[in-house]
C-alpha cells in the first residue's frame, strides 16, 4: 500500500495565509502596482540583483508567469541548483543542491512553515503560483532565519495588501494528451487590492484542475543481465481540482503597522493506479500472472490565520508576529489483485483474489509567534535580536483491515460472494500523537560601510519533541528527544566596483530526524526480510558551510553569477544494526538509525540571465544556469554520494517580444543528472529525459493578454533501476532477490489562459 507517500503528498498545501507577512517592512509612501503592469509585461524579464548581504537570487513572479505554472513546484523548475526527484509532470519536495528535501528549508515571507511529512519537507505543488510575487534562493542562513537549512533555503514571498491596486481575472483551458480525444480541465483565478475603510485589503481565489496520466512499464529479471522473470503494464492517473482562497488587510493602528490574514485551501484528489503482470514478458492472456487495481481518495482541508504588529518603540523597530494553522486530512485507499499462474496452477483452475483497504486521518496545529526588535546603533551599524516559538500538535492514525483472500472454483460453480471487510485497526507506527516545542532566540549585528557589508550572529535553537506511539510495546510507548544547538552565521559583501561584487558567507546549520526514525514502533519486514525500529535519542544531522561566489551587472538588466559551496557534515544519521534477530529468523535482523559518520557537500553553480542587447535584440531575453553536485559519505558498503543527489541541473531559456504586434514567443528547456540512492535491501538509480515548454502571447489594448503554453513537449521520461536483495548479507554479496527497470511518461500537456486586468 502506498498511504506514506500520499500522505506526505497530501498534507503539504499549507499557510497560504502568510500572504500577510511581507520579506520586508512596507513603507508608508510606497505605492501597490496597478494590475496591468504585473499582469502584461512587453518586455523580457530577469533575474533580481539583490542587495542582501547573504548570498541571495531573487526571481519576480514575471520570470515564470510566461510559461504560466500552476504551482510554485513550477516556477521552480527553472532556478538555480533546485532538483526535484518527483514523479512525471510533479514537482513537490524541493531538493535544493540535489539534496533530500529534509535539508531544504522552506520559508514564506522570510518565516519557517511547518514541514507535514515525517521528514519535516515541505511540500510545493500545492501552493498555486498565483499567489506568489517572488521566489527567493538563500544559499548560506543568516541567524534571523531557522537554521534547519543544510542545502539553503527556498523564501517563497507572496503578495500582500499592497501588492496589487485594482483586480484581474484569469481564466483557460487545460488539455492533457492521455486519450483520444485528449482529457480537459479548467483554471480560473482572480485577484483584487484596493483600499478599504483607513486599510488595504487583498482579495484572491484560484482554482485550478490538475491531473497527471502516467504510463509505467517495470521488466523484472532475477538479476542483471539474467532471465526475465516478468513484466508490469501500468496506468497511473492522477487526477483533482485544487481550491485557494485567501485575504489580507492592513492597517494603522496606534502608531504601527498591523496586518490581518486568512486562507482556507482544499485539495481534493483521486488516484487510479491499473496494472496488468505477464509471466516472461509475453503479454497474452494465457501469460496473464496478476490483475491489480488500486484506487486512493484524498481530501485535505487548511484553515491558516496570521497577524503581524510593526511599530516603532525602545529605540528602533519592534515586530510581534502570531500564527496558527490546522490541517485535516482524510485519505481512503483500496486494492484489489486478481492472481493468476500462481503455484503452476493456471487460471481457470483457481482464481486468487485478494482485498485490502486502509485509511489515514490526520489532524495538525501549528501555534507560532516571535518578537523581534531592530535598533540602529549608529548610521551604518544594526542590532537585530529577537525570539521565534513554535508549538506543534499532531494526531496520525493509519489503519488497515485485515487482508481478504480467496480462491475462486472453476466455472460453472457460483462464485463465492466476497467477505466484508473486518474492522480497522493501526499498522504498526499508524497510531501517533506528535507534540514539539521549539524555542529559538537570536542576535545578529550588520554594518554598511560603503563598498562594504557585512553581518555576523549567533543563533540557538531548543527543540523539545514527544512522540506516543499507541501501536509500540507499553515500555517504550512514549519517547522524548530533546536538544539545543547553538548556530553562529557570518557574511561580507565587497563591491568592487560598479558592476562587480563578491561575497562569502559562512553559517553552522542543522538537520533534525523525521518523525519515523524517532518512533519506537517495530516495522517487521522493512528492508527485505529484516525489521527496522526508531531511535528516540537521535540526534540531529549539523554543518559547518561556506558559500563564495561573484557577480556582475550586465547592461542596465542583465547580471551573471558563480558561486562554489562547500558543507562539512557531521552525525550523519544512517541505518545500523542492532544485532537482534528480526521475524523472519535466523539471517534476519533488526535494524535502527544512529548518528554515524560525517560527510561533505560541494558544487559548483553559474547563472546568466541578460538580454541582447550586445547584439541589437533588447526585446530577446536569455538565462542560463547550471549546477554542478557533488558530494561523499561512507555507508555499509563504501562510498556514495548522497542518497538521491543529481550531479547536475541545467536550465536555458529564451523570450522575445514583437511590440509592434503587441506578441512575444518563448522557450524554456531544462535537464537534470541522474541520481542515486542506496539503503538496506534496496539500490535504486533514476535518470530522467529532457523537458521542453514553449509559449505564445499576444496583447489586446493594455488590459488583456492571452497565453499559450506547451509543457513537457518532449514526452520526458523516468527511468529507474531497482537492485533488491533479500538480505543486507545478499546486497553486499551481490546476490539478487529482484533486478527491475521502470520507466514512466505523462506525455505532453497544453494550457490557453486569458488574462484581463481591470
Amino acid at each position: 500500500m502506498k498511504t506514506s507517500l500520499w500522505m506526505s503528498a497530501a498534507l503539504t498545501p499549507l499557510l497560504f495565509g502568510l500572504a500577510v507577512q511581507p520579506a520586508v517592512a512596507q513603507e508608508a509612501d510606497d505605492q501597490p502596482t496597478r494590475v496591468s503592469e504585473i499582469i502584461i509585461t512587453g518586455q523580457p524579464v530577469f533575474r533580481n540583483r539583490t542587495e542582501e548581504t547573504a548570498p541571495v537570487l531573487s526571481f519576480d513572479l514575471e520570470y515564470f508567469q510566461r510559461f504560466e505554472p500552476l504551482t510554485v513546484g513550477d516556477a521552480l523548475k527553472r532556478v538555480p541548483s533546485v532538483a526535484f526527484l518527483s514523479d512525471v509532470l510533479e514537482s513537490d519536495g524541493v531538493r535544493l543542491r540535489g539534496l533530500n528535501p529534509a535539508y531544504t528549508q522552506i520559508l514564506v515571507n522570510g518565516d519557517r512553515v511547518p514541514g507535514a511529512g515525517d521528514d519535516r519537507s515541505f511540500f510545493v505543488d500545492r501552493i498555486p503560483a498565483e499567489l506568489i510575487e517572488r521566489v527567493e534562493v538563500v544559499r548560506s542562513s543568516s541567524a534571523n532565519r531557522s537554521g534547519d537549512a543544510l542545502a539553503g533555503a527556498i523564501n517563497i514571498v507572496l503578495r500582500d495588501a499592497y501588492t496589487l491596486n485594482g483586480g484581474y481575472l484569469r481564466a483557460g483551458v487545460l488539455r492533457w494528451e492521455d486519450s483520444e480525444y485528449g482529457q480537459f480541465g479548467g483554471t480560473f483565478g482572480a485577484g483584487w487590492g484596493g483600499e478599504v475603510g483607513p486599510g488595504r485589503l487583498l482579495l484572491g481565489l484560484n482554482i485550478q484542475d490538475r491531473r497527471n496520466p502516467k504510463n509505467k512499464f517495470s521488466a523484472r529479471f532475477d538479476e542483471p543481465g539474467g532471465t526475465l522473470e516478468n513484466t508490469e503494464v501500468q496506468t497511473d492517473v492522477r487526477d483533482g481540482t485544487d481550491y485557494a482562497f485567501n485575504a489580507a488587510y492592513e492597517v494603522e493602528v496606534g502608531g504601527g503597522e498591523l496586518e490581518l490574514g486568512a486562507a482556507f485551501v482544499r485539495t481534493d484528489r483521486f488516484q487510479d493506479e491499473d496494472s496488468r503482470e505477464y509471466r516472461g514478458g509475453v503479454e497474452t492472456n494465457a501469460n496473464l500472472l496478476t490483475i491489480n487495481d488500486n484506487d486512493l481518495d484524498i481530501q485535505t482541508d487548511n484553515l491558516a490565520l496570521r497577524g503581524r504588529y510593526e511599530r516603532d518603540m525602545l529605540g528602533g523597530e519592534t515586530t510581534f508576529k502570531l500564527g496558527w494553522a490546522y490541517i485535516d486530512d482524510q485519505q481512503s485507499e483500496f486494492e484489489a489483485e486478481s492472481e493468476y499462474l500462481r503455484d503452476a496452477i493456471a487460471f481457470p483452475d483457481e482464481d486468487r483474489f485478494t482485498l485490502d483497504s486502509a485509511d489515514v486521518s490526520i489532524r495538525d496545529e501549528e501555534l507560532s509567534a516571535a518578537i523581534e526588535h531592530e535598533i540602529d546603533l549608529s548610521d551604518d551599524l544594526e542590532l537585530e535580536f529577537g525570539v521565534q516559538y513554535n508549538a506543534k500538535d499532531r494526531e496520525s492514525l493509519i489503519r488497515e483491515t485485515p487482508r481478504i483472500r480467496f480462491n475462486v472454483p472453476n466455472a460453472p460453480a457460483p462464485r463465492p460472494t466476497v467477505p466484508a471487510f473486518g474492522a480497522f485497526a493501526a499498522v504498526p507506527g499508524g497510531d501517533l500523537t506528535i507534540e514539539e516545542t521549539r524555542i529559538d532566540p537570536y542576535v545578529m549585528l550588520s554594518g554598511d560601510r560603503g563598498i562594504l557589508s557585512w553581518e555576523a550572529g549567533l543563533r540557538y535553537e531548543t527543540t523539545d519533541t514527544t512522540i506516543t506511539d499507541r501501536t509500540a510495546p507499553a515500555a517504550n510507548r512514549i519517547s522524548d528527544n530533546d536538544y539545543a544547538f547553538l548556530l553562529p552565521s557570518a557574511s561580507l559583501r565587497w563591491a568592487i566596483s560598479e558592476t562587480d561584487r563578491v561575497y562569502v558567507s559562512a553559517a553552522r546549520t542543522v538537520r533534525r530526524p523525521s518523525f519515523n526514525q524517532l518512533s519506537p514502533a517495530i516495522l517487521e519486514e522493512e528492508f527485505g526480510d529484516s525489521d527496522f525500529v526508531g531511535n528516540p535519542n537521535l540526534e540531529p544531522e549539523s554543518a559547518i558551510g561556506f558559500d563564495a561566489g561573484w557577480e556582475r551587472r550586465l547592461g542596465r538588466r542583465g547580471v551573471i553569477g558563480l558561486n562554489v559551496f562547500y558543507r562539512d557534515v557531521s552525525d550523519l544519521i544512517e541505518e545500523t544494526n542492532t544485532g537482534r534477530q528480526g521475524s523472519e529468523g535466523p539471517g534476519t535482523f533488526v535494524y535502527t538509525v544512529d548518528n554515524i559518520g560525517n560527510g561533505e557537500v560541494y558544487g559548483v553553480e553559474f547563472d546568466l540571465s541578460t538580454p541582447l542587447s550586445v547584439v541589437g535584440l533588447e526585446n530577446t531575453g536569455v538565462y542560463l544556469n547550471y549546477s554542478w553536485l557533488d558530494s561523499s559519505i561512507e555507508d555499509f558498503i563504501g562510498d556514495r554520494r548522497f542518497n538521491s543527489q543529481s550531479d547536475y541541473v541545467f536550465n536555458a531559456g529564451f523570450t522575445h517580444d514583437i511590440p509592434t504586434w503587441g506578441a512575444a514567443f518563448g522557450a524554456s528547456y531544462r535537464k537534470q543528472g541522474d541520481a542515486f540512492e542506496r539503503v538496506l535491501a534496496e539500490e535504486v538509480a533514476t535518470s530522467y529525459g529532457a523537458d521542453l515548454e514553449v509559449f505564445v502571447e499576444k496583447t489586446f489594448g493594455e488590459n488583456v493578454v492571452v497565453r499559450l503554453t506547451g509543457s513537457n513537449l518532449l514526452n520526458a521520461s523516468k527511468d529507474e533501476v531497482f537492485d533488491k536483495f533479500g538480505s543486507i548479507a545478499d546486497q553486499v554479496a551481490r546476490d539478487y532477490d529482484e533486478y527491475e527497470l521502470e520507466t514512466e511518461d505523462a506525455g505532453p500537456w497544453f494550457q490557453l489562459v486569458a488574462r484581463v486586468a481591470f
